[in-house]
C-alpha cells in the first residue's frame, strides 16, 4: 500500500469566483507536482467569507465550482477536498459545503457544515452565518488509500462531541477547511487543532485561507498538520503557502495501543450518541 501524501492549499481567496479558482488550479497543479495523493482547500475558497456574500456566490451541485473540482481531480490524477463553497439545495437553503473527489473525478463526499459560526465579541469581531446560511446534520468517514477520513468545516472543531463522534465512526485523519481569524486565531487555532489531535488520536488536516489585507474578515492562515501524539509536523505563516506530509497508520495505531484512550472510555457510565437524522 502506497502512503496517502497529503498537501495542504493555502490560499488567499478574494472578490472574483474566476480569480478564486484560476488560484486554486494552480495551487492543485503544483500540489500534484509533489506527487501528492489527496489535497485540501480552504473554507469558502471560492468566495469571500462574509455571510452577506454567500447567497451571490451560492450555486447548485452540480455547478461550476464543483464541476471545476472533478475537472482538476481527473485531468492531475489528484483526490481533491474542495475546502467548501455556498451550496444552494433545490428548496434554495444554503449551506457551508464540502465536496470531495476522487482521483477519478468522482464525488466520495459531501459535508455540510454542522454548526454555524455565529458569535459576537464587542470590539472585536460580530460574525452571523446563521443570517444567510442552513446547518447540516450529516457526518461520513470515507476512505482513500486505505485510510479513513472525515471532513468537518472551522467552528466544528469546537465540539468535541462531533469529532468524537467521526473517530468512533472510523476516522483516523480528520480534514478541516477552515477560515479562523485574528481574534480566536492566534489563542484557539493551534490549541484546539492540537486537543483534537489528542482527545482522538488522529490526525489532523487544518487547511486555513490566507491572510487577505483587502478583505473585511481578515483570515487567520497558519494552516497545519498535527500528528496522533498532538506535535506539528508543519505549519504555514499568513501568506500563501503549501504544506504537506504522508500519513502513518502504524503510528496512529502504535499510539492507541501504547496509550488507549478510546478503549479505556467508560462507556457503562457515559456515552455519545447520534440523534435521530444525523447519520
Amino acid at each position: 500500500m502506497h502512503p496517502l501524501k497529503i498537501v495542504l492549499c493555502q490560499m488567499k481567496v478574494g472578490a472574483k469566483k474566476d480569480t478564486n479558482l484560476t488560484r486554486a488550479q494552480e495551487m492543485l497543479q503544483e500540489a500534484a507536482s509533489r506527487k501528492a495523493s489527496l489535497a485540501i482547500l480552504p473554507e469558502m475558497f471560492n468566495c469571500p467569507y462574509e455571510a452577506r456574500h454567500f447567497p451571490d456566490y451560492a450555486e447548485p451541485y452540480p455547478g461550476k465550482t464543483t464541476e471545476f473540482l472533478a475537472a482538476m481531480a481527473r485531468e492531475l490524477n489528484l483526490a481533491i477536498v474542495g475546502g467548501s463553497i455556498p451550496e444552494k439545495d433545490a428548496a434554495g437553503n444554503i449551506y457551508n459545503t464540502s465536496y470531495t473527489f476522487n482521483n477519478k473525478g468522482q464525488l466520495i463526499n459531501h459535508y455540510r457544515k454542522i454548526h454555524l459560526f455565529d458569535i459576537d465579541i464587542p470590539g472585536q469581531i460580530t460574525f452571523k452565518e446563521s443570517d444567510t446560511l442552513s446547518a447540516g446534520n450529516q457526518i461520513n468517514v470515507f476512505t482513500l488509500a486505505g485510510v479513513s477520513l472525515a471532513t468537518v468545516i472551522c467552528y466544528d472543531i469546537r465540539f468535541p462531541e462531533l469529532i468524537r463522534l467521526a473517530t468512533l465512526k472510523g476516522a483516523q485523519v480528520l480534514i478541516i477547511p477552515a477560515s479562523f481569524n485574528l481574534t480566536t486565531g492566534p489563542l484557539h487555532w493551534e490549541l484546539l487543532m492540537r486537543c483534537r489531535a489528542v482527545d482522538n488520536q488522529c490526525y489532523i488536516m487544518a487547511a486555513s485561507a490566507a491572510r487577505n489585507t483587502e478583505a473585511s474578515y481578515q483570515a487567520w492562515g497558519h494552516s497545519l498538520v498535527i500528528d496522533p501524539w498532538g506535535r506539528i509536523l508543519a505549519e504555514a505563516g499568513e501568506s500563501e503557502a503549501l504544506i504537506e506530509t504522508e500519513i502513518d497508520l502504524g503510528y496512529l495505531e502504535k499510539i492507541r495501543q501504547e496509550l488507549p484512550l478510546l478503549k479505556h472510555r467508560r462507556t457503562d457510565l457515559y456515552q455519545i450518541s447520534c440523534q435521530e437524522g444525523l447519520k
